[in-house]
């Protein structure tokens, strides 16, 4: 089962949500009133949801400028290879995420299916680098425990946020997996999402988006007071 959301931001910023495969991951498409689009952690994995996000892209004209990866876990990254192959259109992921991208394919193989080994452009990108789509800036915070390359990007103007799985509405990523690590989740959400202004939205990997506003009151696992 799949679902699509649209945002509509200020101006005629759009954020399209795909809810994709057997984890539910949210898959991103973000595009701007030229038409230029920025595919964030491809998680299409059956031929039905693949035509969908295809038949999307189609209908709207939209241009895949890169596609972004906020971490590299199996479910953000199901469709990786068939986004790139179709786009042809560098890959931007953090430097402490190919490792975990490496191991795609083991980690398939311990759910009980075979996924190949990603072969395609890829640009690293860090805390600090901007991206620019058409005339709007995204800027790039890490916030690795989830996953140790972990990042969100911000668009500032828009306000709001493309969290990953750090942050979730009144929850937090798993720290369970390889290279997770809780103390370290919990300081970057505290020091990175949090400190944003409270109206900001956040678009996470999985589930309903939220505000930071409404995590800082009633987020139990970061909730100040």
């Amino acid at each position: 089962m799949f679902y699509i959301f649209t945002d509509k931001l200020n101006r005629m910023l759009n954020v399209e949500t795909f809810t994709f495969n057997p984890f539910s991951e949210n898959t991103y498409l973000i595009y701007n009133e030229e038409k230029v689009a920025f595919l964030i952690d491809p998680g299409n994995m059956p031929d039905a949801e693949t035509n969908l996000l295809a038949d999307f892209i189609k209908s709207n004209e939209l241009k895949i400028q890169n596609i972004l990866l906020t971490h590299a876990h199996i479910d953000h990254v199901l469709g990786l290879q068939w986004a790139y192959n179709e786009f042809n259109v560098p890959v931007l992921v953090h430097l402490e995420e190919i490792e975990i991208l490496e191991k795609a394919p083991f980690t398939a193989k311990n759910y009980g299916f075979f996924f190949p080994a990603f072969k395609g452009e890829i640009q690293i990108i860090k805390e600090g680098d901007e991206l620019k789509l058409g005339s709007d800036t995204f800027e790039i915070f890490d916030v690795p425990g989830h996953s140790p390359g972990s990042v969100a990007f911000y668009n500032k103007k828009d306000e709001f946020v493309i969290s990953g799985d750090a942050l979730f509405m009144m929850s937090i990523g798993r720290t369970d997996l390889y290279k997770g690590n809780y103390d370290q989740l919990i300081t970057s959400i505290k020091t990175k999402l949090l400190t944003l202004p409270e109206s900001t939205k956040v678009f996470s990997g999985h589930g309903k988006s939220t505000n930071v506003g409404f995590e800082k009151a009633h987020n139990p696992f970061v909730n100040s007071k």
